[in-house]
């Protein structure tokens, strides 16, 4: 029977390309949602919906994932992790062609699809990066992180530029149905070349077809529930991904409201998350200074502060502030996600803590883009929603010190 840090693994470990597939899984765990921000006003007018249903709009994505998250630990001891993701993907498929083309219903109901199935990725992807990369966790979250970010900028960025040559927002939001779809067949692939591997080998044949091989140890819920750095890790999540979020999709129109066209606006948006991906790689070496997390946490979380200082005080330098704030986002997702690895004690707790984390995080998070949409409704203008923005990343600044100390566990 296969195993991973003493706890009961669910399917056998790939390597080489295989295991590398992880990654093209990463690509597509943002671009249904990071596409959304950059035609949303072009949603708003043709649906007649005014500031505040946009932004209940941005927030189901986060309300799925903070719904969702819990049950993917109960998903994967069904049906196994790589049969979770398989799954998982082909339902990110389905749920972009029906928010595309299912008319007035299809678009809430299409977003709660996909945003479903990324929740399942985004809690079993780090397992499965810690269980194929046993040996290199920081440089594995690393990796798959960059692709999350890469995904999320690609999309940003051609989102508006389709919608304007295809003729109009659901054709553009549609082409993200192709490539999970891709995806999915390569993931198909893998899981026929394990189940070969383990047959060959005489390896549990129940691991290598994705069946559960057994449930997690007993007491893991409860013992990660009792610690208190299980909400610091929690909270760390869900004010990063508030910011995130929040920016994803309203930094389009806050450009807008400067006096930027859309193009541009697109790419100020780019610029935002396509500097995430170095900083996302970059932050792994800080990540054991002086055997703690501290100096990883904050610096990954002081430039987005910054950002919102600036796009307060000095909007008309957007682009500046787009890069800090890029810089921000992408490294403190992955502190967030090597935080999930590290406070882990074995596979099983990492499943739980990740839940968990993501869980409760994005039910943080989904207040970010809701109210910057309500604000902006209440007020007229950009300036509130961007004080609340600000006091955001302060406190996440803050949790960044608590949640850097191992000992607190």
């Amino acid at each position: 029977m296969n195993k991973i840090n003493g706890a009961l693994a669910y399917d056998l470990p790939s390597t080489g390309p295989w295991a590398a597939l992880v990654f093209l899984v990463s690509l597509n765990l943002r671009p249904s949602i990071a596409a959304v921000g950059p035609v949303l006003s072009q949603i708003g007018t043709g649906l007649h919906w005014a500031e505040g249903v946009q932004g209940v709009l941005t927030a189901i994505p986060l309300l799925a994932f903070a719904a969702i998250s819990p049950l993917a630990t109960f998903l994967a001891r069904r049906i196994g992790i790589d049969m979770s993701i398989l799954l998982a993907l082909l339902c990110i498929t389905a749920g972009d062609f029906i928010r595309s083309f299912g008319g007035g219903i299809g678009i809430w109901l299409g977003t709660v699809v996909f945003a479903s199935a990324i929740a399942v990725g985004n809690v079993l992807v780090p397992v499965i990066a810690k269980r194929d990369y046993a040996g290199h966790v920081a440089m594995a979250t690393g990796v798959y992180s960059g692709c999350i970010t890469a995904g999320s900028a690609t999309a940003g960025l051609v989102s508006a530029p389709l919608a304007q040559a295809w003729g109009g927002w659901r054709a553009s939001l549609a082409f993200w149905s192709v490539p999970p779809l891709v995806v999915a067949a390569l993931w198909l692939l893998r899981i026929l070349h394990n189940r070969k591997s383990s047959v060959n080998t005489g390896d549990c044949a129940a691991c290598a077809s994705g069946a559960p091989s057994a449930s997690p140890a007993q007491g893991a819920f409860a013992r990660v529930l009792r610690r208190p750095m299980t909400w610091y890790v929690t909270l760390f999540m869900g004010l990063q991904s508030s910011a995130f979020y929040t920016m994803s999709n309203w930094m389009p129109s806050i450009s807008a409201s400067i006096g930027y066209d859309a193009s541009t606006a697109g790419v100020h948006l780019f610029i935002f998350q396509g500097i995430g991906i170095l900083s996302g790689l970059v932050i792994p070496k800080l990540m054991n200074v002086r055997g703690n997390q501290v100096c990883a946490a904050l610096t990954a979380s002081a430039p987005m502060l910054i950002a919102g200082l600036g796009m307060l005080l000095l909007p008309h330098l957007m682009p500046v502030w787009a890069f800090v704030g890029g810089c921000a986002q992408g490294a403190s997702l992955v502190v967030a996600l090597a935080l999930i690895a590290l406070r882990g004690r074995d596979s099983a707790e990492t499943v739980v803590l990740s839940g968990v984390a993501q869980s409760f995080g994005y039910l943080i998070a989904s207040l970010g883009p809701l109210m910057f949409g309500v604000l902006v409704q209440a007020t007229g203008g950009h300036h509130v929603p961007l004080m609340v923005f600000t006091f955001v990343a302060f406190l996440q600044c803050v949790v960044a010190v608590i949640v850097g100390k191992p000992s607190k566990m």
